[in-house]
């Protein structure tokens, strides 16, 4: 997989950037690195990468202004990388439509390991789950009210609509969906729809329904305080 991946990296710090730059290469990826927001902007839109890591604290175009821009164009994933992890811009990066985050200072395997995690579920949007349990065998297509998930064919319908779903956020309704009525706690989540073999942050999570829920309605994902999350059957 990464020797064919090209990775967009948006750092304004001269020393990580190169370093990470290079770290990154040793590990079979391509990268194009850039040290501001509007020049990752415009290496984006040129070079189409298959995944884009953004520091928040870029000029020009702050990282999570840059991660709202690349999202209205495209759903290529992205990690957002922030110096602090009780900041406010690991929300506000999520819910800029952010895939993932990683705190610096980090280590470059974790963050190899973070972008392979990444790129598996989008390489795979049918979830955490085997094949026989992500597809129903009714067909692919299921049913909440005016809500249709096609399991099968990676859509979603809204009444009778087209719902535009990020890969990330298609893989977490179709966890909740192959289970409705079923709680489904965020460690659950964070361990099938982010691949996270260990504990992890989860606002990751809580930020993901909050936008499927603008998506698919209100009202569709119930929250059930002190265990997790459900999808009204």
């Amino acid at each position: 997989m990464a020797d064919q991946t090209h990775v967009l990296f948006v750092e304004d710090d001269d020393v990580i950037r190169e370093a990470t730059q290079l770290a990154l290469e040793r590990d079979g990826f391509v990268v194009t690195a850039m040290p501001d927001g509007l020049s990752g902007l415009a290496a984006f839109r040129a070079d189409r990468p298959d995944i884009a890591l953004l520091d928040v604290m870029v000029p020009g175009l702050d990282g999570v202004s840059l991660c709202r821009r690349i999202r209205d164009e495209s759903t290529v994933p992205v990690i957002m990388l922030s110096a602090r992890a009780d900041s406010i811009d690991v929300v506000l990066g999520l819910e800029a439509g952010a895939d993932d985050y990683v705190t610096k200072p980090f280590d470059g395997a974790v963050l190899v390991a973070r972008i392979r995690a990444v790129l598996r579920r989008f390489g795979h949007a049918g979830g955490g789950r085997s094949e026989e349990a992500a597809a129903p065998a009714s067909g692919g297509v299921l049913t909440f009210g005016d809500l249709e998930v096609d399991t099968e064919g990676m859509e979603v319908r809204r009444a009778a609509r087209p719902v535009a779903l990020t890969p990330t956020e298609m893989r977490l309704l179709l966890e909740f969906s192959t289970a409705p009525g079923t709680v489904l706690s965020r460690d659950k989540l964070l361990e099938r729809v982010w691949d996270y073999g260990w504990g992890g942050d989860t606002r990751v999570v809580d930020v993901h329904v909050q936008r499927l829920r603008q998506k698919i309605g209100q009202d569709r994902i119930e929250t059930v305080r002190g265990f997790g999350y459900k999808l009204k059957a």
